[in-house]
């Protein structure tokens, strides 16, 4: 046998072993959801579910109809949106994606079978090559190394949307129930102010009221009006946000809510080691960091095929009539003679360089916001409790004191409807601020997850938000 072709041989049963090898490469069961799973469990108590066949959908429709049939807790709405959200479950198929890729890191590039014949008058040449990318062969460690590490980054990035998704549906829950209150204490207030304005007006005719007391009663009977106008289109907006982020239409959008905020906790955030449990436990700051894992490792690719980029082995037989079969091999080299592969180098260490410097901003972004969100909350928390503990309760003492006394005729009704006034501002602004302090304390939440970031803007965890390729496959 002919020696070049027994080499040839054995070359191509190595390719054919390690190309069955790499065929046993599979897709895991759960494709890389638990890691979601557990991650979102975890950090909001709730379950998440990956809607791939028509009974998950049915099961879906099942749970929200249960949790809309009550008036909506916050808890309910979290639940809702994590089960419904379709851009949540949209973001879900960046698993499969990036699985796909791990699998086809780990298969060889199919081998490659040229067929010439030429034939002039009587004579007939024909010649055939069965090549095999020898590249391929060596790389496919690293690279299934490569796609491992970037499966999961994009677990990370797409824990990090699930998380986003939930805290935004908090803000929205918090800002349309706040909203039905004002809605629910200013229609009180249009009822008295329109009382009072038909006295101010009764009065007037009858001579006991100046006409800018009048005034002043209409006027503000018109502002309140106005006001209650203006939070009623406050109410419809934020009510569709929330609807929004759960993903509800049709009858759905019937649903429920609370009259009034939940109360004030009975302790403030705390605020011990917050820099250190952001950094520890956001998913942006880790997701960061195994991108710069991942790009280290690309660059000792790019590194290792600077030079031979296409190196292709395997048989080759060739026959020229009327002498016999001619056996050998063929290889197909790329040589370096225009392009050393410095260029592609170069590239590579400046993405390598460019996402150590995003990872060290990242971090120092991370402690920042946090210290920021602590301090908003702490704030909100302080004020929202002077008002409830000291502004309202001294407001009705005012106003049941003023009550007693134009009872006794001590005061006229002009210092009464005054004192009501003010009471309207303080009530209104005690809501207010305590709606400000439930997004402050939902803010903190975010900061110390790193939730949200490229994903929560909708954008693709392996293409948008600055998210680096990678530079050792291109080309290849």
């Amino acid at each position: 046998m002919n020696p070049d072709f027994t080499t040839a041989r054995k070359i191509i049963g190595v390719a054919t072993a390690a190309a069955l090898l790499g065929g046993c490469a599979s897709f895991s069961p759960d494709g890389g959801f638990d890691t979601v799973q557990s991650l979102a469990k975890e950090r909001t108590g709730k379950d998440v579910k990956w809607i791939r066949s028509d009974a998950d959908a049915d099961s879906v429709q099942r749970l929200v109809a249960e949790l809309l049939a009550s008036p909506l807790s916050v808890d309910d709405a979290v639940q809702i949106a994590l089960l419904n959200n379709r851009g949540l479950q949209a973001t879900y198929a960046e698993l499969g994606i990036s699985e796909a890729d791990l699998v086809q890191a780990g298969r060889m590039t199919n081998p490659h079978l040229a067929f010439l014949r030429t034939r002039n008058g009587d004579e007939r040449k024909l010649e055939w090559a069965l090549t095999f990318s020898i590249i391929d062969l060596l790389t496919m460690p690293l690279r299934q190394k490569i796609e491992g590490r970037r499966f999961e980054e994009t677990k990370l990035e797409v824990a990090s949307r699930t998380l986003g998704v939930a805290y935004e549906t908090r803000r929205a829950f918090y800002a349309a129930v706040a909203a039905v209150e004002l809605i629910r204490y200013l229609e009180q207030v249009k009822t008295a102010a329109e009382a009072g304005a038909e006295l101010a007006r009764r009065m007037a005719r009858a001579g006991n009221f100046s006409k800018l007391t009048q005034m002043r009663e209409q006027v503000f009977y018109a502002e309140t009006v106005t006001r209650l106008a203006q939070s009623k289109r406050t109410a419809v907006a934020e009510r569709e946000r929330l609807t929004r982020w759960m993903g509800l239409t049709g009858e759905e959008t019937r649903f429920r809510l609370p009259e009034r905020l939940p109360d004030l906790p009975g302790e403030q955030p705390l605020g011990s080691d917050l820099e250190a449990k952001a950094i520890a436990g956001r998913l942006d700051v880790q997701a960061a960091k195994r991108r710069t894992e991942n790009l280290a490792e690309s660059l000792g690719l790019t590194k290792v095929t600077r030079f031979v980029n296409v190196l292709e082995l395997g048989p080759a037989r060739t026959k020229e009539d009327p002498e016999p079969w001619k056996r050998g091999y063929e290889i197909s080299l790329q040589l370096p003679i225009f392009d050393w592969g410095d260029a592609r180098v170069a590239r590579a260490e400046a993405i390598y360089m460019q996402s150590v410097h995003r990872v060290a901003e990242i971090a120092t972004n991370a402690r920042s916001e946090v210290r920021e969100a602590y301090s908003s909350a702490a704030t909100a928390y302080d004020t929202t409790r002077h008002y409830r503990d000291e502004i309202v309760p001294l407001r009705k003492q005012i106003s049941e004191e003023n009550m007693l006394r134009y009872n006794g005729m001590l005061i006229s009704v002009f210092e009464l409807l005054a004192d009501a006034r003010e009471q309207v501002a303080s009530v209104t602004a005690y809501i207010g601020a305590l709606k400000d302090f439930w997004l402050a304390d939902t803010d903190l939440q975010i900061a110390l997850n790193g939730a949200g970031g490229a994903v929560a803007r909708g954008e693709s965890p392996r293409t948008g938000g600055g998210v680096i390729p990678n530079p050792a496959l291109a080309g290849h």
